[in-house]
């Protein structure tokens, strides 16, 4: 497992910042494809991408610097380098929403049908994350002895499992007395696959709905649901309060119930699109 992609001019290209990139991509297109629901002009979608992209990494970070402090003290430099990992989903996603907000109250455009066409989008470009930090080496899951992966000497998840029999083989194989991680659940991927489903369930439910922001109020419960339930399999939380992790009663207490709203408001206020469904 090698964080670092290639080179360009002696700097390093790390996997997770292609990653990252690659979310953004996959999310624009779908916005893209579905525009026209929310009736949105192409400046328009590229625009609010771009608003909701950077606000949502500059979200994510200071989520991620706030909880794991610790790494960054005496080098404040390191705070800037997104490109080797740690970003908190929810603190994007917090931050993202309410720019979302801003910006269809000043464009004047429909929020129910603007939250429709980002719940599949957000899913998707998240997928690519979580295959970022797979590789990158964040995120990790639990020990596991009949199935994992095992992170190379110097990276996170041996520094906090090492493997003290992998010791002597790392210094015959490379000189370096220094232990590989023990074989850890790879949940980054669990979760990258299941946004990638998720995303496929929402695209095609743009086809059974019969109002708008239902598609969103079913991400926020779906999501919710899933990452509380994955972050039981977490090796990286140190903190816990009541026994959850902070991503846990997020989704407990903030997400799960305003997918509920979501679902209750917009089936009274939501607009018919019943007979837009074929396209």
């Amino acid at each position: 497992m090698h964080g670092i992609a290639f080179h360009i001019f002696g700097f390093p290209v790390h996997w997770y910042g292609i990653m990252v990139a690659l979310g953004f991509l996959s999310s624009l297109v779908t916005l893209e494809c579905k525009r026209e629901y929310a009736r949105m002009t192409s400046d328009q979608v590229i625009d609010l991408s771009i608003i909701v992209v950077v606000c949502g990494i500059v979200g994510a970070r200071i989520a991620y610097v706030i909880q794991f402090f610790d790494q960054f003290r005496g080098n404040l430099w390191k705070v800037f380098r997104i490109d080797q990992g740690g970003l908190v989903f929810y603190g994007g996603f917090i931050l993202a929403a309410l720019v979302i907000f801003r910006y269809v109250r000043k464009h004047q455009l429909c929020m129910s049908r603007i939250l429709d066409i980002c719940a599949p989008a957000m899913a998707i470009g998240h997928a690519f994350g979580r295959i970022g930090c797979y590789i990158q080496g964040c995120c990790f899951g639990i020990p596991c002895k009949s199935f994992g992966v095992i992170y190379p000497p110097g990276t996170g998840p041996a520094a906090k499992y090492p493997d003290m029999g992998s010791v002597f083989l790392n210094l015959k194989l490379t000189g370096k007395a220094a232990a590989s991680s023990l074989q850890l659940l790879p949940v980054q991927l669990f979760e990258s696959a299941g946004n990638f489903l998720l995303g496929a369930v929402l695209l095609l439910l743009f086809r059974k709905i019969r109002r708008s922001g239902t598609i969103a109020a079913a991400y926020f419960i779906c999501y919710g649901v899933m990452r509380f339930v994955l972050e039981f399999f977490r090796g990286d939380h140190a903190d816990r309060i009541i026994g959850l992790t902070r991503a846990q009663l997020v989704g407990l207490f903030i997400m799960i119930p305003a997918g509920i709203f979501c679902y209750i408001y917009f089936r009274k206020h939501g607009e018919d699109v019943q007979s837009e469904s074929g396209k």
